[in-house]
C-alpha cells in the first residue's frame, strides 16, 4: 500500500522573485502530480494562481499568512513580533501534520529560526545544520554545516557527522556512507583543534568514519558525508558556485571563438548540456534542514520556478524516508564518544595515525 502523504508548504513571499517564481515553480510541481499548500496573503497568492492560469484541477492549497519576513529582517525577531509570517506558518503546518515538509527561498536565518521555535530539536541535537548535497563525479555527497553554526565546537561537528549519515542512508540511500571531516591535509596531524578533536571522537562513533578530506576531494565522489563549521562551509561552497560560473563561461568564449570550435561546440552540445544540468543549483533546489522535529529545505533566494520544483520533490522525498525519526538515537553518543577520545582516557589514542583513503580500504 502506498503510504500517502501529506503535502508540501511552500512559502509563497520568500526569494528574490516572489511570489511570481515561486507560484509558478508549485504550480509546475502540482502538474507532476506533487501536493502543494502556498503559503502567503492569500489575496495576493490566488492572484498569482489566476495570472499564471493555475486550473482549479491542480493540487494546490492556499493558506493565508498575514505577514512576511523581510530580508533584511532580524530573523529571532521577526519570528517572535511577526507571528503570522508566512515561514511561520509553513512550520506550524508541518508541525500539526497538514504538511509534510516546508519550502522557503526567504531570510534563511528566519528559517532556520523558524525551525527550531515551531518544530524544535530532537533530544540531544544541540545545534541544527543545514545540508548541501555536491555536484560530484560520482554520487550525492553531503555537506554540513552550511552556515546555520558558524563558530562551532567539537560536539558540534560529531552530531553533524552522525546526522549525515542519518542523511545519507535514509534519504539518499547509501548503505554504509564514508563520513569525513575537512581539514587541509590528509594526515590526522592536520587540521585545527576543532578538526583533531572531532575527528578522534568520530574514529571511536558507530559510523564509517574515513578521516579527514581536503578541499580538492569535495567534488570526486570519494566521500559521502563531510562535515565543517557553517562559516568554512558556505565559503566552500560559494566558491564551489562561483568556479562553476567562470569555468563556463571561459568554455562558452573559446567555443565561439572559431568556426571549427563552433562546430564542435554544436557536436558537444548534449554533452555540455548534460554537464551544465549536472553542476546547476537549481537542479538540486534547496538545502535541507537536519536537527528539527520536521523536514525543512531552504532554497536559494535567486531561485527561480525550476529551483522551487525541484525543492518541493526533494522535500516530498525527504519527508517519505521519516528519516527524523533516527536523529535522536544517533546523537546520543556523542558525549561519550568525546570523553573517550580525550588525551590519557583509558581509551584515548596515544599517537595520531594517519587515515585510510577510501581507495585504499
Amino acid at each position: 500500500m502506498v503510504e500517502k502523504i501529506a503535502p508540501v508548504a511552500v512559502d509563497a513571499m520568500g526569494g528574490d522573485h516572489a511570489p511570481g517564481a515561486i507560484v509558478q515553480g508549485a504550480i509546475n510541481a502540482a502538474r507532476k502530480g506533487l501536493a502543494v499548500v502556498l503559503v502567503g496573503p492569500e489575496p495576493r497568492v490566488r492572484e498569482e494562481l489566476s495570472r499564471h492560469r493555475a486550473g482549479k484541477d491542480l493540487p494546490i492549497e492556499v493558506h493565508h499568512a498575514s505577514e512576511v519576513v523581510e530580508m533584511h529582517d532580524h530573523p529571532g525577531q521577526a519570528m517572535r513580533r511577526k507571528k503570522d509570517n508566512s515561514i511561520r506558518v509553513c512550520f506550524e503546518l508541518v508541525k500539526s501534520k497538514r504538511a509534510s515538509a516546508m519550502v522557503s527561498a526567504g531570510n534563511s536565518g528566519a528559517v532556520m529560526a523558524g525551525a527550531i521555535f515551531v518544530l524544535g530539536r530532537p533530544d540531544g541535537v544541540e545545534r541544527p545544520a543545514i545540508i548541501s548535497v555536491l555536484p560530484a563525479l560520482k554520487g550525492s555527497p553531503l555537506l554540513l554545516d552550511m552556515g546555520a553554526v558558524v563558530d562551532c565546537r567539537p560536539s558540534h561537528l560529531v552530531q553533524f557527522a552522525l546526522m549525515g549519515d542519518v542523511y545519507a542512508r535514509r534519504v539518499i540511500g547509501v548503505a554504509k556512507p564514508r563520513v569525513a571531516v575537512l581539514a587541509n591535509g590528509e594526515e590526522d596531524s592536520k587540521g585545527t583543534d576543532l578538526t583533531r578533536a572531532a575527528a578522534a571522537a568520530l574514529r571511536k562513533a558507530p559510523i564509517h568514519f574515513v578521516g579527514y578530506c581536503e578541499g580538492r576531494d569535495l567534488l570526486t565522489g570519494e566521500f559521502d558525508v563531510i562535515v565543517t563549521d557553517g562559516f568554512t562551509g558556505n565559503v566552500a561552497l560559494k566558491t564551489m558556485e562561483g568556479t562553476a560560473k567562470v569555468v563556463g563561461e571561459y568554455l562558452k568564449r573559446a567555443l565561439m571563438s572559431t568556426t571549427v570550435s563552433k562546430i564542435g561546440g554544436l557536436l558537444a552540445k548534449q554533452a555540455l548540456e548534460g554537464m551544465k544540468k549536472r553542476i546547476d543549483w537549481r537542479e538540486v533546489g534547496g538545502a535541507p534542514l537536519v536537527g528539527v522535529n520536521g523536514v525543512g529545505f531552504i532554497s536559494h533566494g535567486r531561485s527561480d520556478a525550476l529551483a522551487i520544483e525541484n525543492a518541493i520533490r526533494r522535500a516530498r522525498e525527504a519527508a517519505r524516508t521519516h528519516f527524523t525519526d533516527e536523529i535522536a538515537n544517533a546523537v546520543a553518543p556523542t558525549e561519550a564518544l568525546l570523553a573517550a577520545a580525550e588525551p590519557g582516557s583509558a581509551n584515548g589514542e596515544a599517537e595520531p595515525q594517519r587515515r585510510t583513503a577510501p581507495h585504499e580500504a
